[in-house]
């Protein structure tokens, strides 16, 4: 692979989708590897290139092509140690063509239908389908069977339309077209709140505090870790810190989330695209100095704060890789990796002191200075457990597997 090389690659795909929430934020020349060769396999057995002028091209040159341009996207899927990169093959021009989220629900439910039958799976033989939750009422942790209550929500949703608003209508309209009684389920949204009472106050009754983190991942990787020391979440106290293109720092209390910073837009360490919390007196003056639009103070939050801000990339193994030799880098990265550590301190004092395990998930616990760097700042209150990568996709088959098994009951929106 001589052009694009692989930081140009990496940048490429990240920058196309800097604002795509549903796409991954690449890390990584081995996730790189991953996708890329899955793509070509796909080409292989017979998808259609979306690349132009591929004639004379092998699949993987076309594979790359495809990357480089946004013409198929990365979605976080399985460990990478078995296989990270999901290709969905959504071509820009294709997503184009729609008004907005809700009228994509067909073109991703044929999608779905026939990336099965591609694989050679019988849809008669679900038992379950569980899809991503969407932006929904604020709801306690769990599995919850996709109801009317539901689907209006998830039609209509109350904060506002995103792709995965579309998981819980595509499950439903799946299930019942078997009429063999499966069911359809979404789990651990991100908009699962468990706060405590005292964790929602701001400082001024105008202002709240909310609960937007990476619920899925965390309480997958708590069911997880657990389990390796034989005892159950609901048991044990843990901090949890996702550490991909947002950051969220949990604190578990006996299988409760009743702290965590808002990884969206809110509060928290800086990420590679997010600014996390911010001087308030200074974000003010910049609001009314006339020098910003809201939109571009939104951008700063979210997009092109955090490792774009300071150093015009998003794309944090190439940080890692740099900070070796420049100093900037390395500042940038241990000022990172210094709010993470000072993050999960702060939630040890939520837990008052009892904490059973420090958990490291998402992109970034693949670096080990960061790694290092936090456990040295933190090391002294807990074991720390580090779970690179994300495991999204298997903790939505795990939930319903649980379901299943009788392991966890379905709850009931309303």
């Amino acid at each position: 692979m001589i052009h694009p090389s692989y930081s140009e690659l990496i940048e490429a795909i990240n920058t196309n989708n800097e604002d795509d929430d549903e796409s991954m934020v690449l890390n990584s020349r081995y996730s790189l590897i991953l996708a890329t060769s899955k793509r070509a396999r796909q080409l292989i057995g017979g998808a259609k290139p979306l690349a132009d002028n591929v004639k004379g091209k092998k699949p993987l040159s076309i594979a790359i092509d495809e990357l480089y341009h946004g013409k198929v996207k990365i979605l976080p899927g399985k460990h990478e140690e078995e296989d990270l990169a999901e290709i969905a093959g959504h071509s820009a021009e294709e997503i184009a063509k729609f008004d907005n989220v809700a009228s994509q629900f067909q073109f991703r439910k044929d999608i779905i239908l026939s990336e099965l039958k591609n694989a050679g799976f019988d849809i008669n033989e679900i038992n379950a389908i569980v899809g991503r939750g969407g932006l929904v009422k604020p709801i306690e942790s769990g599995v919850y069977e996709v109801n009317e209550a539901l689907i209006n929500d998830l039609n209509n949703p109350p904060l506002g339309e995103h792709a995965s608003n579309l998981g819980g209508l595509i499950a439903n309209d799946i299930a019942k077209s078997l009429n063999n009684g499966t069911k359809a389920y979404i789990a651990d949204p991100v908009v699962v709140d468990e706060l405590q009472d005292v964790a929602r106050l701001t400082g001024h009754p105008d202002f709240t505090r909310v609960s937007i983190f990476h619920a899925l991942n965390q309480k997958a990787i708590a069911r997880t870790y657990a389990k390796e020391i034989g005892k159950k979440y609901e048991d044990i106290n843990l901090i949890i810190a996702h550490l991909g293109g947002g950051v969220s720092v949990g604190a578990h209390d006996h299988g409760r989330v009743i702290d965590v910073n808002n990884a969206l837009d809110g509060d928290g360490p800086f990420s590679p695209e997010r600014s996390g919390s911010l001087p308030t007196g200074q974000l003010v003056k910049l609001c009314f100095s006339g020098k910003k639009t809201e939109a571009e103070i939104k951008k700063m939050l979210k997009g092109a704060g955090g490792l774009v801000a300071y150093l015009g990339t998003n794309d944090a193994y190439e940080v890692e890789i740099k900070a070796k030799e420049d100093p900037k880098y390395k500042l940038v990265q241990d000022a990172m990796s210094y709010q993470v550590g000072k993050a999960i301190g702060e939630m040890a004092a939520v837990l008052k002191g009892k904490v059973d395990g420090i958990l490291l998930t998402g992109g970034i616990a693949h670096n080990p200075f960061l790694v290092d760097y936090v456990k040295e700042m933190v090391g002294f209150i807990a074991p720390i457990k580090v779970y690179a990568g994300e495991d999204e996709m298997r903790a939505l088959a795990m939930n319903g597997l649980m379901v299943l098994r009788g392991e966890l009951s379905g709850k009931t929106y309303k």
